[in-house]
């Protein structure tokens, strides 16, 4: 009380730098006193210079200072327990710490700098121990064993601060750092927790069913970062593989092994099929074709790969060709490889996009040709003579064919009835007289109209897979000559003369070629050859020399909706002709003029087109759905010949029809009620022939119609 009694009034005249140099006092006072009383100090400090908070540490640990003299600081020091002068000490070190000074030990003095030059100036080096607690400035060299003194460089420095100093020396693998003895400590342990040596042992794992190159090459990648990240001494984790016994050799920490042996036991699964050879089955496929091409895609890969003439080993897929081998078994249709797992893979995939069921494509190709001709021939012959005093003096005639008979023809046959070998057709008025003396004369009037028309329609039709060329015939076999010659001897008959004719067969009628390609939705693009040609009549082209045909022709390529009809190609012709013969002045006199000419016209029309119509079979319930409209309309053709007669030529005979199809069925589908229009036709069909086994029934037929409903 007397002690706080003196403070106060000198606290009120001289400020708080009175009070602080009281406390000062007060604590060199409690030093003083301390010395004989066991050494404990109890520091308290309120905004006191820090060179007094100096001066009381002296007194207590009997320390010499040299305090420079940018070191000005206000200090607060309140403390509750006495402490000895070593640990005074301690805490003024981390008084100066706490302000940016540092304590350097130099001979019995201690100076206390700003601690920017602290890395500049000795201090306690190389001690033996180093505090924990301790905040004064060391220098230590730290040896390491295990890993990297440089690469411990970036991992610390955050830890060490701006005065402080770390530097790694890489020939002998040592770490030099500076730093106040607490942090300096603290990075020392850092250090022998991560320099550790590692227990890097070696393992072989055997594998049975796996290869061991791709087990390696499968591992290698999945840790390909983490080997990469792990650097320095300490050996990473390795895997090798050992050809020779199928085996992986692993090398790492125990914990990474035995990761590795984990995934490699999974990986060590025998396959689902069994083994490197396996036996495939074709379904729609062909073997062989398939097993030439899968050889072309393997020898073809081998040979892009880089590296390919490397290495005494080659690369991995030229190995990989030579323990391949792929071929076909016929009589089973089926393929057998053997392969790698890697290949094999690749492989079956191949098979298992080309082995699937191709769509077909039902194609109907309708030739319409309507001919129209008319040809009308109008004339006179006359002719007059004298056969007076046996002189045959003609004193004027007439004579133009028509219709291909003259006045002369027409005497003829008078005379002798078929001598002319001319057809007598029309209409021919003759008038005559032939005398052995006076005046002959004789006259012809002939009117000839000839018309004809012809309708064909022809439906070639064909079935055929997706890219798979189809060609239906339906043809004759006719001869043309094509040279004659003749040998003359001396025997046989004929005077010796032996003729020789060569010819030639020509197949004349309607040929279809086409491929179709079905692309994405349901369009339809066909290549197509059509012919259609026939054998002409003789009277079609009077002065041929031998048989002629008619040919019509289209090459194209078209592109169709399913179920949709274009059209080809086709043409449209007009021909007409008139033509006169008469005799110059005469035949221009009205009426008196028509005895002396002949007229003849023709008019010929020529309608020609060609459509096409194809369809997607796309599974087996549509096959079967156009098989049976087909199959009724023959059916149904073949009933209209055999109708019962009043009086049969051949009674008791029937002719012979095809028995009834059943209506198909779609076993996925619970509705057999077909959706397009021509299904819903076979479907009518199939149901009235069902009703009536051996009755026609009077359904429409959808191939004879040459502009067919679209059933989309």
């Amino acid at each position: 009380m007397k002690r706080l009694g003196f403070i106060a009034p000198f606290a009120a005249v001289y400020g708080r730098a009175g009070v602080a140099l009281i406390a000062a006092l007060t604590v060199m006072a409690t030093v003083a006193s301390a010395q004989g009383e066991g050494q404990r100090i109890t520091p308290n400090f309120k905004d006191a210079d820090i060179t007094q908070i100096a001066e009381a540490v002296s007194a207590a640990t009997h320390k010499n200072f040299i305090i420079d003299p940018r070191v000005r600081a206000q200090v607060t020091m309140l403390s509750a327990t006495p402490m000895s002068p070593d640990a005074f000490y301690e805490a003024f070190l981390s008084i100066l710490q706490v302000y940016g000074f540092v304590a350097v030990p130099s001979g019995n003095v201690i100076k206390i700098l700003p601690d920017a030059n602290a890395r500049q100036l000795p201090g306690n080096d190389l001690p033996d121990q180093i505090s924990t607690t301790s905040d004064g400035i060391v220098t230590q060299v730290i040896p390491v064993k295990n890993i990297s003194a440089a690469q411990l460089v970036p991992i610390l420095r955050p830890l060490i601060p701006q005065y402080g100093h770390l530097a790694a020396y890489a020939s002998s693998n040592i770490l030099i750092i500076s730093d106040r003895a607490s942090n300096v400590s603290r990075i020392m342990r850092i250090i022998a927790r991560i320099d550790q040596a590692g227990d890097a042992d070696v393992e072989v794992a055997t594998l049975v069913n796996a290869a061991a190159s791709d087990v390696v090459r499968v591992v290698t990648a999945l840790y390909q970062q983490q080997a990469q990240a792990e650097g320095g001494i300490s050996s990473p984790l390795k895997v090798v593989a050992d050809e020779r016994s199928n085996s992986v050799i692993i090398s790492g920490e125990p914990a990474a092994r035995a990761r590795i042996k984990a995934l490699i036991v999974k990986l060590d699964m025998p396959l689902d099929a069994g083994g490197d050879t396996q036996v495939r089955y074709m379904n729609y496929a062909d073997a062989e074709k398939i097993a030439a091409k899968l050889k072309e895609q393997i020898t073809g890969l081998s040979q892009a790969a880089p590296g390919a003439g490397g290495a005494p080993g080659g690369p991995p897929m030229a190995q990989a060709e030579k323990s391949t081998t792929i071929w076909a078994d016929p009589e089973t249709n089926a393929l057998v490889i053997t392969a790698p797992p890697k290949v094999m893979r690749s492989l079956m995939a191949v098979v298992d996009k080309l082995d699937i069921r191709r769509n077909q494509v039902l194609v109907e190709a309708i030739i319409v040709d309507v001919n129209l001709s008319k040809s009308a021939e109008l004339g006179v012959n006359w002719a007059a003579f004298s056969q007076k005093d046996d002189t045959r003096i003609p004193a004027g005639a007439f004579i133009t064919p028509v219709g291909g008979v003259n006045l002369i023809d027409l005497a003829r046959e008078v005379d002798s009835p078929g001598s002319s070998g001319k057809d007598l057709s029309g209409t021919t008025f003759g008038i005559g007289r032939i005398a052995t003396n006076g005046l002959s004369f004789a006259a012809m009037l002939r009117a000839l109209r000839s018309d004809s028309n012809s309708n064909v329609i022809a439906t070639p039709t064909t079935v055929t897979m997706d890219n798979q060329e189809a060609q239906i015939k339906v043809a004759q076999e006719v001869p043309f000559i094509t040279g004659q010659f003749s040998n003359t001897g001396t025997g046989g008959g004929n005077n010796g003369v032996n003729p020789f004719t060569t010819i030639q067969r020509q197949e004349v009628g309607t040929i279809l070629k086409l491929t179709p390609q079905i692309n994405e939705g349901s369009t339809v693009a066909l290549k197509i050859e059509l012919e259609s040609s026939n054998v002409l009549p003789s009277s079609a082209v009077p002065n041929a020399v031998d048989v002629t045909t008619s040919k019509r022709t289209i090459s194209t390529n078209v592109l169709i909706e399913d179920g949709g009809t274009i059209v080809l190609g086709g043409l449209i012709s007009d021909d007409y002709s008139r033509s006169e013969n008469r005799v110059p002045f005469l035949g221009r006199i009205p009426i008196l003029g028509l005895a002396f000419k002949q007229r003849q016209g023709r008019n010929l029309k020529n309608n020609l087109m060609v459509f096409i119509r194809p369809h997607i079979l796309r599974d087996g319930l549509s096959t079967s759905r156009e098989t049976a409209l087909k199959y009724q309309s023959i059916r149904e053709e073949q009933q209209k010949v055999g109708k019962p007669e009043l009086l049969p030529v051949l009674p008791g005979v029937k002719a012979p029809v095809l028995p009834p199809i059943a209506a198909p069925q779609n076993p996925q589908d619970n509705s057999p009620a077909p959706a397009t229009s021509r299904e819903k036709e076979a479907a009518a069909a199939q149901e009235a022939q069902t009703r009536k086994a051996d009755q026609p029934v009077a359904t429409p037929q959808p191939v004879a119609s040459p502009l067919p409903e679209n059933p989309q």
